[in-house]
């Protein structure tokens, strides 16, 4: 199996438990869930900077321990559901915990290991289930605010639900997370890659230097401070290639995480997009009930 399908396999499986055990509605309580299958949970106030949780092990018995150095709710019920996904998910315990010990985990779409990245994917699913997610979606709007207002009820993080939007929304839309002049990593959503030969932003690239996020992170204070600052861009700037079209850049500081947030969104590629298929649908249907007579 590639590695895009055993994503989205940790997905559906976080979504199964979510169903299953968490009750199939919003908020999905991942504390809930680990008492449920008899596991403790506790805080952990001196983890190691960029240690976000930990998986326990002694023989059938599991423990879960996560960071308070990010005091984000957000942050601290995802790092639970990372460790749930190492719980839930076929091969992991046999991998990071085949006898009594400690796993140390890097939740929130970082790592390069396949085992953290499909407990990230297990958290997404377990926490923001796709049906439930985008039945609410189509309530908030776009951009940051439907990333905020979803954030809120789901109980997630800004960054996590930011991904979850980019993966599900019909919306154009791209996330960016970036430290300094340094692209983190970036999520792309289906309407944004129809864009012909976009060149998508790869993780340790470097900010294009024409946009608002590379000025903005030119001052750290800002960063720290959780400031906000959006402005109107063309998509050409992030992506290049031949597409030039109107868009919305909105960036947040994320404090003492010391990174920054970019939502970038096209509602115009949006409209475009709507108004072809329905002009393929009307010619469609033309066509359809057109008489067509025997000679």
């Amino acid at each position: 199996m590639g590695q895009r399908l055993r994503l989205k396999s940790a997905e559906h499986r976080g979504e199964t438990v979510a169903r299953e055990v968490g009750k199939g509605v919003l908020p999905i309580d991942p504390f809930a869930i680990a008492a449920d299958r008899g596991i403790l949970v506790q805080p952990k106030a001196d983890t190691d900077s960029g240690v976000s949780g930990m998986l326990l092990r002694h023989g059938d018995s599991f423990g879960i321990m996560y960071a308070t150095h990010i005091p984000s709710e957000g942050f601290q019920r995802f790092s639970v559901g990372h460790e749930l996904g190492h719980f839930f998910l076929d091969g992991h315990i046999d991998h990071i915990l085949p006898d009594d010990g400690v796993h140390a985990s890097h939740a929130g779409f970082t790592s390069v290991d396949p085992y953290e990245l499909e407990a990230d994917h297990f958290s997404a699913g377990l926490l923001m289930p796709s049906k439930l997610f985008l039945r609410e979606l189509d309530k908030c709007g776009q951009g940051l605010k439907a990333v905020e207002s979803m954030a809120r009820m789901c109980r997630t993080s800004l960054t996590a639900t930011a991904i979850r939007y980019a993966e599900l929304t019909d919306d154009a839309v791209a996330v960016v997370m970036s430290t300094n002049n340094t692209i983190s990593y970036c999520f792309i959503s289906d309407t944004m890659k129809s864009l012909p030969e976009i060149s998508w932003p790869r993780k340790g690239s470097l900010l294009p230097p024409s946009t608002a996020t590379a000025r903005f992170n030119e001052e750290p204070r800002r960063v720290a401070a959780a400031d906000r600052s959006e402005a109107e861009v063309d998509v050409s700037d992030w992506f290049g290639g031949d597409s030039s079209a109107e868009a919305m850049e909105e960036i947040v500081g994320l404090g003492q995480y010391g990174k920054t947030l970019t939502v970038l969104t096209c509602p115009t590629l949006v409209d475009e997009t709507y108004q072809e298929e329905d002009e393929n649908e009307d010619a469609y249907l033309e066509e359809s009930w057109t008489p067509r007579f025997r000679r």
